[in-house]
């Protein structure tokens, strides 16, 4: 069996660390924002040159909490990618905003910069693009369109922790980059968490207050808040992982460029990288007509392989409800019908990634 994912892989390689690690905060018996939630805002911080990182229950949260920050609120409009993980517009939508669908690139899945000037009214106030599979969305022209608006700009880089675009990590090149430490993500802890990075010392010491229940002291609440605090175990599990994400994010580029070498099916779309970007393959994401066929023919092989995302959002049942069910989306659409993601993480094998290949190139 080969896995999307082998999570017990790396846990074995760094086993004494994590396990180490956890004893210590038991030990310490600090468990609520803790040092090492302290230590790893510091050190995230540090990794991406910038002033504040904010530690938060999950990605999701880092999201909506990074929006409020933001101030956005009733009436206010969001645009965003419709072929991402619903979460990034869930949290526009839980704010009682809207988000607003731009179609994406075919080749990198990212939100295209050429139609984003056309959805744009009096009600835009941000503007989220998604670093999806952990290819950088194309920085420069957004943020031109958004200095011209006026607007925000929040990146999700739930996917991409590490990945570069004209060597600026992402995160950085917005007013706001939100990650995800879910297990199988980049950097990961062994549950939920999340982050806020910014340069913005109004929007941290503002994500800093919404995800403790509205209080910068101890029973005394200025807003409406959450209860979205990193755990102190997941932070000091991330923060062994977090010394060596420069090497699994290279052996992910290694391992894709083995199955880039090894795919020769002319049926398939292996991934683009864009010229100045750093991809860090969260997903290793190829396209096909046969799709369905082709995941099935690895299923009986006991290969894994998924469909990240088989509907895109304006299709969700839940966003019809805002939406007319005639707008289209071609190129989210036709996307949909024929990404496959393949088995992708720093441990996977040569061997494995030769499998792989040679059941796509034998079936197609």
């Amino acid at each position: 069996m080969i896995p999307m994912v082998d999570l017990k892989r790396q846990y074995h390689d760094l086993k004494n660390e994590i396990n180490a690690a956890i004893s210590d905060v038991l030990e310490q018996t600090r468990f609520i924002l803790g040092p090492n939630v302290s230590a790893l805002e510091e050190e995230v911080a540090a990794y991406h040159d910038l002033p504040y990182a904010v530690g938060v229950a999950n990605g999701t949260d880092a999201l909506l909490l990074a929006l409020r920050s933001c101030g956005i609120g009733d009436g206010d409009e969001v645009i965003t990618t419709p072929f991402t993980f619903i979460a990034t517009a869930e949290v526009i939508a839980v704010l009682k905003a809207k988000p607003v669908f731009v179609d994406i690139c075919p080749d990198t899945f990212n939100l295209d910069y050429n139609r984003i000037a056309e959805k744009i009214t009096s009600k835009t106030k941000v503007i989220v693009p998604v670093h999806l599979f952990g290819h950088p969305a194309d920085m420069n022209p957004i943020m031109e369109i958004a200095h011209k608006y006026k607007l925000k700009v929040i990146e999700d880089c739930a996917q991409a922790f590490g990945a570069k675009y004209n060597g600026r990590k992402v995160g950085t090149i917005g007013d706001v980059g939100c990650f995800s430490f879910f297990p199988s993500k980049n950097l990961a802890g062994y549950g939920d968490g999340g982050m806020v990075i910014t340069k913005s010392e109004e929007i941290a010491g503002q994500v800093k207050i919404l995800r403790n229940h509205g209080s910068s002291k101890r029973y005394y609440h200025q807003e409406i808040g959450y209860n979205s605090r990193l755990d102190e175990i997941q932070a000091a599990i991330i923060r062994v992982k977090l010394k060596k994400i420069d090497q699994f994010n290279m052996a992910r580029r290694q391992n894709a460029a083995a199955y880039c070498a090894a795919i020769t099916s002319k049926n398939v779309i292996l991934p683009t990288v864009v010229s100045g970007c750093e991809h860090v393959y969260h997903q290793f994401t190829i396209r096909a007509k046969n799709r369905d066929v082709l995941a099935k023919t690895l299923q009986k092989k006991d290969i894994a392989s998924a469909v990240y995302y088989p509907v895109p959002l304006h299709q969700q049942e839940v966003f019809l409800k805002m939406y007319n069910a005639s707008v289209k989306m071609p190129m989210s659409e036709n996307c949909a019908q024929e990404v496959l993601s393949l088995p992708m993480f720093p441990e996977l094998s040569q061997e494995e990634i030769r499998l792989v290949a040679d059941v796509i190139n034998n079936a197609s």
